[in-house]
């Protein structure tokens, strides 16, 4: 019940928002006396304000002369669709974080409160890094880069609506996902589940996977595109292996430091000149010296000739570690 109510609440924020961009436009109204023009809503079913934000996709991330083409009888549809989705989930996120918070926050503990608390806002700062650089600087170089082959052999730059809109969407969702590499790691190491010298120890495979994953997500051969995306990938993971290094190396208190070097050998047994106040210690002691001197059935211990004089009158148990003296020399 919990859960399918805040789930509710969710939808009554991103459906009513949805709404607005497919059926509202913006539009800016000069106001007399202010250096900027006011920009309202205003109704309009077809050139909504999801068309404006594919329309200025197409200007700012095509190179000059490459021609859109509908070809399915949808296609235009589908995009303000998708646009709009996207767009309306972006907008939400903080009522959806804040719902989703309000769910998780009373089943963790305080240690995994604090961590999200710690990285929420690196997070949504790296994705947004991520996510505008993608948007103005990576995928229209990466359209720029495509149709110079387009060029070279002479054919048309032409671009079907649904192609173009599937890569610059996902590129950009992409990218923006892949600056989170530094709190994906810090937060596995933080919580214990990978240890922090685990990221130093397996670099090598690391810079394999972020050219696989750069190679996955381009959408040509040409390897250029594969290392726009492997070589911030590359610094990211650097990154965040030196930020869960640093916080291992200051919140391991210092005797889980000694723990890991080993157990120290303990100070009583290596000579009876060391002391403890460990009761354990005392009569591991005590075990070793007196046991040897005075048997627990009360019989006189063995003398093994180094306690007793060479007549053997005297009934006086040798003292640990004296010696008899030595015989008187006879006369020959």
């Amino acid at each position: 019940d919990e859960l399918r109510r805040r789930v509710v609440r969710i939808l009554w924020v991103v459906v009513p928002l949805f709404g607005f961009l497919l059926f509202f436009k913006l539009q800016a109204f000069p106001v007399a006396g202010l250096p900027f023009p006011l920009v309202l809503p205003i109704p309009s079913p077809f050139y909504n304000i999801t068309a404006q934000v594919f329309l200025w996709f197409a200007h700012d991330m095509l190179p000059p002369g490459v021609t859109l083409l509908n070809i399915g009888v949808g296609d235009s549809v589908v995009a303000q669709m998708e646009i709009g989705l996207l767009l309306s989930l972006v907008l939400s996120t903080p009522w959806i974080a804040h719902e989703a918070g309000a769910f998780l926050v009373p089943a963790l503990r305080t240690n995994e409160r604090a961590l999200i608390r710690s990285v929420a806002l690196p997070a949504t700062l790296l994705f947004a890094v991520g996510f505008f650089l993608a948007l103005f600087w990576l995928t229209p170089f990466t359209f720029l880069l495509l149709f110079r082959y387009v060029g070279a052999l002479n054919l048309a730059p032409v671009l079907s609506v649904g192609s173009f809109l599937a890569f610059a969407l996902l590129y950009t969702m992409a990218f923006g996902v892949v600056f989170e590499l530094p709190v994906f790691i810090y937060t596995l190491s933080r919580l214990r589940l990978v240890p922090a010298d685990f990221w130093r120890k397996h670099w090598r495979g690391a810079v394999l996977g972020c050219l696989i994953f750069g190679m996955l997500i381009t959408p040509d051969n040409s390897g250029i595109t594969m290392l726009l995306i492997a070589i911030p990938m590359m610094g990211l993971y650097v990154g965040g292996m030196v930020a869960a290094e640093r916080h291992e190396r200051h919140s391991t208190p210092p005797a889980a430091a000694a723990s890991r070097e080993g157990p120290h050998e303990p100070l009583l047994g290596r000579g009876p000149g060391r002391s403890s106040s460990s009761p354990a210690a005392s009569s591991s002691w005590g075990e070793t010296t007196g046991s040897s001197s005075a048997p627990r059935d009360g019989s006189m211990p063995r003398s093994c000739g180094c306690g007793t004089s060479s007549s053997g009158s005297s009934g006086t148990p040798p003292t640990v570690g004296s010696r008899s003296p030595a015989p008187a020399p006879t006369a020959t």
